[in-house]
């Protein structure tokens, strides 16, 4: 068995570094990122009404409840809200497909809104909940895990 030179196992390390360079960077060439949204710089400029939607929220007597069963997501109302005109919008956001995001609009009654399980992946979702009372602004972000 011949022993190799000095120079032949830098030309092997050497070679071993180049196919492991041209592997990632291959690899990473294959991977699909979704951005947040797709007018994300437009939604970045508008986010300081996000802000101050978040503060009245915050000057609520309780935020949003959220819950799932089996066949249904329910979001609750404060109190303040009952029997007023709610308008809005309520984003599901799967951090794992953009594929999987549902948008519904707000149609409250009796102070809350049902969603059907059938609408919404097994997933963890970011529920992001836009609405407005009686001219004011109120948002909030929560976390939902949905499983069977």
């Amino acid at each position: 068995m011949k022993k190799l030179g000095w120079g032949w196992k830098i030309a092997i390390l050497y070679g071993g570094f180049v196919v492991l360079i041209v592997t990632l960077v291959v690899g990473s060439s294959r991977q699909h990122f979704d951005l947040v949204s797709k007018d994300y710089y437009e939604a970045e400029i508008d986010y300081q009404k996000v802000i101050d939607a978040g503060k009245n929220q915050s000057a609520l007597s309780r935020s949003l409840s959220i819950h799932a069963n089996e066949t249904a997501v329910t979001i609750d109302f404060p109190e303040e809200f009952k029997s007023k005109i709610l308008s809005g919008e309520i984003q599901f956001y799967s951090p794992v497909n953009s594929e999987w995001d549902r948008n519904f609009k707000i149609d409250a009654q009796n102070n809350s809104v049902t969603i059907s399980r059938s609408a919404l992946r097994n997933t963890r979702y970011t529920v992001k909940i836009k609405c407005s009372v009686d001219g004011k602004s109120y948002y909030q972000e929560s976390d939902l895990m949905l499983h069977s």
